[in-house]
């Protein structure tokens, strides 16, 4: 069972769009850290994705601190990370480049921008408090 939701697009990679599901998970509180991740098996017979596809996934995760890799090749979610609040932002500046220039192709305004950032931050804050997810729309 893999305990988030995907529904695959066309268009973008197969391994971003998992990556981004699994991330979405972790910061919104379904998966905790301490919490086992699934097996690159289990992602790939669950995804129905290719085992190779599997592994980058967790690669990526680990790469970038959201998952911890264990002996035995158990993956689990990591304790967020120390970094200070200017370092993790800075992480983030291509996104929010990318979200400005696309709000500004559309014409959307700034203040319309800032209540739509909220809506979805405090929506992704509430997920975590409640039950946890049963898995995905692919088992």
């Amino acid at each position: 069972m893999i305990p988030f939701r995907i529904d695959f697009k066309p268009g973008a990679a197969i391994y971003q769009q998992v990556v981004y599901a699994a991330t979405k998970a972790i910061v919104s509180g379904h998966l905790r850290p301490g919490d086992e991740f699934p097996s690159v098996r289990s992602l790939s017979k669950h995804l129905k994705i290719n085992p190779n596809t599997a592994h980058k996934v967790i690669t990526c995760l680990a790469d970038v601190g959201l998952l911890e890799i264990r002996p035995g090749s158990v993956a689990i979610i990591a304790a967020p990370s120390s970094s200070t609040q200017s370092e993790k932002t800075k992480l983030l500046q291509d996104n929010f480049e990318e979200l400005v220039v696309e709000a500004k192709r559309l014409g959307i305004e700034l203040r319309d921008m800032q209540a739509a950032m909220e809506k979805h931050w405090h929506r992704l804050s509430l997920k975590g408090k409640g039950t946890r997810p049963l898995g995905g729309s692919n088992e």
